[in-house]
């Protein structure tokens, strides 16, 4: 379900070009009149403006605003009107080209393999051929440690079956491959990376609730105690995207906004943007589930600015 906010009745693509094409001149940008058009407009209506700016300014709203904004608040913005397929490929090549990246920034490769159906997947390994000239394989294998590009691999380079039939006795059997996988420590198990990475999205929901039903663990906490190393890490990340996506992204919220010092604000936009318009009513419940926080006063809280402005407009807060 999505969160933001819509006007009852928005003004034409033309109208809006407008008001951005004067916000957007000079020194002096008016981000928040930008926060207040684009941050209340859905894909569609976003589409449209791109397209209209492009006839009317013969030029790209996108490199207008990279141009023109800064910090964290063009970051988030140029990812928002990206289409989402090759919103989903920028933030995949940024995951993998940091120079000092964390399992936890790899996660976005997980997500986008996990938490959303296999043809957004494929236009995502479409996209990102196209706007890097490489294979999105390609790149996890030379960037990423080789104890996860097996399950990286294997997890984007999949197509699986769209549909909702469901094999009990696969079911029952996959459970007993995984968890004597997780009881020998073995995460990186061939059986382990082909399961999570082929059947679909309905079959593995039933695998893991023969797996809570037979071992009395949900399988996601079997794999918290067999170890805390990157491959847990990731694994466990698998099984919420598919399980439970609302509860992953939360989590992912939760360690954002966690740290001493600083808020990861990439990781926090990272999850506002892509899901603003998927689920982000069900992310706020179950943030609010684990940390009895409304999302809004954390945001509230751990941020600043017009860049807080947009936030609050994507999850429908008030500013």
């Amino acid at each position: 379900m999505a969160s933001m906010k819509l006007p009852d009745s928005a003004p034409s693509p033309t109208q809006d070009c407008e008001r951005l094409s004067t916000a957007l001149q000079g020194r002096g940008v008016d981000e928040k009149l930008i926060v207040r058009i684009l941050g209340h407009r859905n894909a569609f209506q976003r589409k449209e403006i791109k397209e209209t700016y492009q006839q009317l300014y013969k030029e790209s709203i996108i490199d207008r605003l990279h141009s023109k904004l800064s910090g964290v608040l063009k970051k988030a913005m140029v990812l928002w009107m990206n289409e989402a397929p090759e919103r989903d490929a920028i933030l995949a090549r940024k995951a993998l080209k940091r120079k000092w990246k964390k399992v936890n920034q790899l996660q976005a490769l997980v997500e986008i393999a996990c938490a959303s159906s296999p043809h957004h997947l494929m236009a995502v390994r479409r996209a990102y051929c196209s706007l890097y000239e490489c294979s999105l394989e390609e790149d996890i294998i030379s960037n990423v440690s080789a104890s996860l590009q097996k399950l990286l691999v294997s997890l984007v380079s999949s197509y699986r079956h769209d549909r909702g039939f469901v094999e009990l006795n696969i079911a029952k059997s996959d459970a007993a491959k995984l968890h004597e996988a997780i009881e020998k420590k073995q995460l990186d198990d061939d059986d382990v990376v082909w399961i999570l990475a082929t059947r679909n999205f309905f079959q593995l929901k039933a695998t893991f609730g023969c797996y809570k039903q037979r071992y009395k663990v949900a399988i996601d906490q079997a794999i918290n105690s067999s170890g805390n190393g990157d491959s847990s890490f990731m694994l466990r990340a698998v099984i919420l995207c598919i399980d439970s996506p609302e509860k992953h992204f939360a989590e992912v919220i939760r360690a954002s906004t966690v740290g001493q010092w600083t808020t990861d604000k990439d990781s926090l936009t990272r999850v506002i943007v892509t899901r603003a318009e998927i689920d982000m009513k069900k992310i706020k419940g179950e943030y609010f589930k684990m940390s009895n926080t409304n999302l809004d006063d954390v945001v509230t809280r751990e941020v600043s600015g017009v860049y807080r402005d947009f936030l609050m407009a994507l999850i429908g807060g008030k500013s």
